[in-house]
């Protein structure tokens, strides 16, 4: 089968052949026919830490094509959506389904080969859900933007629809989070960036206000449009910057959830903690069964499709998508089709 593998960091994805794996016991191959594109990949591509080559992507959807003698939910013609974070698959945690627990992390497209090839082999057939009813394309984002999205505004919602939330970053995560949260009857959502394009698209999809970071007097304008000051930010950024836009805003009890990799520092008020009884918690990806309820979320129209930018999924396209996303110039998802 075909893969595009970054061979050393910061280097481009190229074209190799590697032998097709031949499943057993429980494990599916998979012929993918889309793979989304996220700017996590920019980092994995420009790693230096990871063992080369890496075979990035982690928003997988296809046919199945071979399974396991002893595979059960799911046989060739079926098409599949694939959950990626896996840890070892043999704990007590990635029993339950929690794997993003696991201290031995194995995720698809990061520690083993991922979207950007014609084929991929899924260790275990739990990891795939059935996506019967969502367009395909779609609901291959659902496995990281649209479940990144969803476990972190998890995080930040308290139960009533009026509190103010404030998404801090509208790529392509940040709009999923704006999404998500007007499927589930939230009311109260400012989104805030530097773009004025994405705070528009952020609005079509339901964001009552919008802030221009960029501008002068940014969080005085965010704490007027929150009324003092958010329940909740979360940070889909989360450099320096941002990070401390994020907690400033912040009101009495609030909580910042930060879900961005762009890094940074951020120095706290140790005492402004209690004080105001403020929470910060990080958000990673999510768990097999919060996948299944985006997908539901997705099924029962509720969720908006957010904008979808497809390219073929060849090495070329996988190239220039990343340049792209590592220049800030995608509005929406990108999602490579075979």
């Amino acid at each position: 089968m075909k893969i595009y593998a970054f061979e050393e960091a910061g280097g481009p994805a190229r074209e190799s052949t590697v032998a097709t794996p031949r499943p057993s016991g429980h494990e599916v191959l998979l012929r993918l026919t889309h793979s989304g594109v996220c700017h996590s990949d920019v980092h994995i591509r420009d790693n230096l830490t990871l063992p080369f080559p890496v075979v990035a992507g982690h928003e997988m959807a296809g046919e199945v094509v071979a399974v396991g003698e002893d595979v059960t939910t799911t046989k060739p013609g079926d098409v599949r959506l694939v959950f990626p974070w896996l840890g070892c698959g043999t704990c007590q945690d990635c029993r339950a389904g929690n794997d993003d627990r696991c201290p031995d992390q194995r995720p698809l497209g990061v520690t083993a080969y991922g979207g950007y090839a014609e084929m991929v082999h899924i260790p275990h057939e739990r990891y795939l859900l059935d996506s019967t009813g969502i367009d395909t394309g779609w609901a291959a984002t659902l496995a990281c933007s649209g479940l990144t999205a969803y476990a972190a505004v998890s995080k930040a919602l308290r139960g009533d629809p009026d509190d103010e939330i404030v998404v801090l970053g509208t790529g392509g995560v940040g709009l999923m989070a704006v999404a998500v949260l007007r499927a589930l009857g939230h009311r109260r959502v400012t989104a805030v960036d530097v773009n004025a394009e994405r705070l528009a698209m952020a609005r079509e999809l339901g964001a009552a206000d919008t802030v221009d970071s960029s501008a002068e007097g940014a969080l005085e304008a965010l704490c007027r449009v929150t009324g003092g000051g958010a329940v909740g930010v979360i940070d889909f950024v989360n450099n320096g910057t941002t990070a401390r836009l994020a907690f400033d805003a912040l009101r009495r009890d609030g909580k910042l959830v930060q879900v961005g990799l762009f890094g940074g520092e951020l120095t706290l008020p140790t005492a402004l903690m209690p004080v105001k009884r403020l929470t910060l918690q990080g958000s990673y990806v999510g768990t097999l069964t919060e996948l299944r309820e985006v997908v539901e979320l997705a099924r029962s129209g509720r969720l908006p499709r957010t904008p979808l930018i497809t390219r073929p999924l060849t090495a070329e396209g996988v190239n220039a998508s990343l340049d792209d996303l590592a220049k800030g110039a995608v509005p929406g998802r990108i999602v490579l089709t075979a």
